[in-house]
């Protein structure tokens, strides 16, 4: 499976995703997020999405374990999962891009934009690939 997972740059930032090697995904509040958390396995591919001013997919990542409860919650119910960076993009995909392709009428992105932590299908992953190594 393929993910995106998104994250304020002020708060987490790709480049610290890098400087760290491997981070725990935790934070994840949201019922439906969860979920998607729930389903991520190890070798899943990620897409790193910045939130706040930027809106923009900026790189990739892999999860290293797959979803596991959360050690800060007691109530149990929630999970995390290791991820670590894989690569920049070439150039940073925004939203206003992905919001003016067809390709993505029915992306998660563009139909949930607040949703933390959704899938990507193969095709989506494919065309954000391609338009990070184009001229915006």
């Amino acid at each position: 499976m393929k993910w995106l997972f998104k994250e304020e740059p002020t708060h987490y930032s790709y480049d610290e995703l890098v400087s760290d090697a491997r981070t725990m995904w935790d934070g994840v509040r949201n019922p439906l997020a969860q979920k998607h958390l729930r389903s991520v396995r190890k070798g899943d591919h990620v897409f790193f999405y910045h939130t706040g001013k930027e809106k923009a997919v900026v790189g990739t990542a892999v999860a290293l374990t797959d979803a596991y409860p959360d050690p800060d919650d007691e109530s149990g119910r929630r999970v995390v999962v290791d991820i670590a960076p894989r690569e920049k993009l070439p150039r940073p995909v925004t939203l206003k891009e992905i919001k003016a392709s067809r390709a993505f009428d029915t992306f998660v992105l563009t139909r949930a934009p607040r949703l933390s932590v959704m899938p990507v299908s193969d095709a989506e992953w494919r065309e954000i690939d391609r338009l990070s190594r184009t001229a915006s």
